[in-house]
């Protein structure tokens, strides 16, 4: 399908991406989206793509003229309610093409007391949006009384392509690899919570070795005190080959959050 191939190609480029989710606001409040704007202006250089949801791409001033990919977030829960867990579609791949998307993503959480209705929403957008020549990004992650480890992330990632995702994001693991082996669609690795830059970058440089195409990194950058330093760190890794101690020598330690 020619309309998702040029699509894929606003988001992977040369075989690789640097997403990031920046849809977080939803499930609860995090330091950095206050300024979505500013960040995107800051980043842009630098990032693939960017995860948004249909309110925040609606009232931007600024995503209709930024050359990155645009992904449109289909599902949400809140912090709040009695199950973060179970996440609900709150739009449609119609909406997102309307807005502009070059690409959808749902959230789903397996091993949660609701994982047989959100598998069953992940197929139904996967059908509709591959009529439409749009390509899905499934959030596979392990949650409820599932452990994560490299068994249960390989499951997560094989139900993502098995159901007909485009691209898969789950949580970084030992034995990477063995993950990959059974997605047989590009597999990205979550950013995951708070963590130093340097330590960062070195999972990043690890995943990729093992096969990862990328990663979707959210809070990590748009939390840090530098989000484009970052995401230049992370571009260096990514689309230029670099190694983590590569790109700490040649940018500077990352110390405290912040570049020398």
């Amino acid at each position: 399908m020619i309309g998702k191939l040029r699509r894929l190609r606003r988001i992977i480029r040369n075989g690789r991406t640097l997403i990031m989710p920046m849809d977080h606001g939803v499930s609860k409040i995090e330091h950095g989206l206050e300024n979505v704007e500013e960040i995107l202006k800051a980043v842009s250089d630098y990032i693939d793509a960017v995860v948004l949801h249909k309110g925040v791409v609606k009232n931007s001033k600024i995503v209709a003229d930024l050359e990155i990919g645009l992904i449109v977030h289909l599902s949400a829960s809140t912090s709040l309610s009695k199950d973060p867990n179970d996440k609900r579609i709150v739009s449609s791949v119609e909406h997102a093409i309307a807005l502009g998307a070059d690409g959808v993503s749902v959230h789903v959480n397996i091993g949660s007391e609701t994982e047989a209705r959100q598998l069953e929403e992940l197929g139904k957008v996967c059908e509709l949006a591959d009529s439409y020549g749009i390509p899905t990004l499934a959030m596979m992650y392990p949650r409820g009384k599932v452990d994560v480890n490299t068994e249960t992330v390989t499951q997560a990632a094989r139900v993502g392509y098995e159901l007909g995702a485009d691209i898969v994001k789950v949580p970084y693991v030992e034995k990477f690899s063995q993950v990959v082996k059974f997605c047989k669609v590009p597999v990205v690795i979550a950013g995951g919570s708070k963590e130093s830059e340097n330590e960062l970058l070195k999972k990043v440089e690890i995943a990729l070795k093992n096969g990862a195409c990328g990663v979707a990194v959210g809070r990590n950058i748009f939390s840090s005190s530098s989000p484009r330093d970052i995401a230049k760190a992370l571009h260096h890794i990514i689309h230029d080959g670099m190694s983590a101690e590569e790109v700490i020598e040649y940018e500077g330690d990352l110390v405290a959050g912040r570049w020398r």
